[in-house]
């Protein structure tokens, strides 16, 4: 297996734990002792959990949706909100809290935002109506998403080219678990109570969490090298990484492709429920469905594509793929095709979050690889981008009622081909400039 270009004494830096046998968690695969092997598993299982929060957070609460708006006595596109709500603040909150963990190290901020989202997750539970339902749900992005950005910042302490790659399908293996058996949970929690029972459930999550993180995951940035300064260092270490042409382009590419895939999510409970007539269990079986796709697509990528095939050339297969499917989903929910049914639509729906799983991962490998000491200020930036693109998308998707799927349609082939476009014009794929599949950077602008 390649060098993941982490000493093993930088291991032990990084992670602040002497061992007899030199291992640390987080050490790379290529330590072959049965410590370093539990090592890289206990960090990869935390690190996965914390990356499976914000889908988990989304999607048990997607067959419920239907029932909000009837409980709180507010239309379709108010409840939308509450997704909207929650994915702001899970940007706005990387935005801070990545320079944060650059400047006092990744664990303090991490376990603060933790407790923080369970505070949140457990007072929306009780919320009595949809405004403040979606404060609560704000409050909870905010907080959940220290665990976002630390997470890829931590990955980025510990890997670099080939094996970060790796990782990153390696995490989505792991964080696709959640949207598999999220809307599965939810379904079945439904049969028993209603949507509040939902947050009790994503409460006792988060405090599980929390106690794992607190005990396990151990700090990964040296004293050595975090930033002194204050907001003003922090703003020009971002404006730095937004000067970047290459950089930008894989940040942009990558939010667009994930607004793409957010307005599957927030509309698909109303598209599939409601417009198709399907219950709420068969929505979770069909949402599941396509998780397992993306997972399936993102393991042959970190396990066969990378190292064979450039990351750049797996990531704009996926993206022209992502492109085709949203045009036929365009073209079959608009009536071109007549009453087309549940089924080609589901599979349409299949093929673009299957695709998923190679856009995603490339464009995060992609633009990490470029930044080697500010990985807390770049993660923050990339997800950020993320999620206030997918804010944006959330509310169109049913700007026309809850009897039509094209607005969704709509959404997804701007997204998509607005992605592929920023990909080609700014990464500039077939030129020098952009980091090969090894992570070194190539000569040429």
């Amino acid at each position: 297996m390649p060098d993941s270009g982490v000493s093993r004494a930088q291991q032990e830096e990084h992670t602040h734990i002497p061992t007899k046998t030199g291992a640390a968690p987080g050490a790379p695969t290529g330590l072959t002792s049965p410590a370093a092997r539990r090592a890289g598993l206990l960090v990869t299982l935390v690190l996965g959990g914390l990356t499976a929060l914000p889908p988990l957070s989304m999607d048990m609460y997607l067959p419920a949706l239907p029932e909000v708006t009837g409980s709180l006595h507010a239309p379709a596109s108010t409840v939308q909100l509450t997704l909207t709500a929650c994915l702001t603040g899970m940007a706005l909150g990387q935005l801070v809290v990545g320079p944060m963990s650059d400047r006092w190290g990744r664990r303090k901020p991490l376990i603060l935002g933790m407790i923080v989202y369970v505070v949140a997750t457990a007072i929306c539970a009780f919320a009595p109506s949809a405004e403040l339902l979606i404060g609560f749900r704000l409050l909870q992005g905010l907080a959940g998403a220290a665990g976002i950005v630390i997470s890829r910042a931590v990955v980025r302490d510990l890997y670099d080219g080939v094996e970060m790659a790796r990782f990153f399908s390696t995490l989505m293996l792991i964080s696709g678990v959640a949207p598999v058996i999220a809307p599965v949970i939810g379904g079945q929690v439904l049969r028993f109570t209603d949507w509040r029972g939902i947050f009790l459930v994503l409460t006792l999550v988060g405090v599980a969490l929390t106690l794992v993180v607190w005990k396990w995951l151990h700090e990964t940035l040296p004293e050595s090298d975090r930033h002194t300064g204050g907001i003003g260092d922090a703003l020009r270490t971002m404006r730095g990484l937004l000067a970047d042409r290459v950089f930008t382009g894989y940040m942009v590419a990558g939010s667009l492709a994930f607004a793409a895939l957010f307005a599957y999510v927030s509309a698909s409970p109303f598209v599939v429920q409601e417009i198709y007539g399907a219950s709420p269990q068969t929505f979770s079986l069909l949402f599941g469905i396509n998780s397992i796709g993306l997972i399936a697509v993102g393991q042959i990528n970190g396990k066969v594509l990378v190292g064979r095939v450039s990351l750049d050339k797996a990531l704009g297969f996926g993206l022209v793929v992502i492109s085709l499917a949203a045009v036929a989903l365009l073209l079959m929910t608009s009536g071109v095709f007549g009453d087309v049914g549940l089924v080609p639509i589901a599979v349409g729906l299949f093929v673009l979050m299957s695709c998923m799983g190679l856009a995603m991962p490339n464009t995060n490998s992609q633009a990490l690889m470029r930044t080697r000491h500010a990985a807390g200020s770049a993660s923050a930036l990339l997800g950020t981008s993320q999620f206030l693109v997918g804010a944006i998308a959330s509310p169109l998707v049913g700007i026309a009622g809850e009897r039509t799927a094209v607005p969704m349609a709509v959404v997804q082939v701007v997204c998509a081909l607005s992605a592929l476009a920023c990909f080609l014009l700014m990464c500039r794929p077939w030129r020098t400039g952009t980091a090969s599949p090894q992570g070194q950077p190539a000569a040429g602008g």
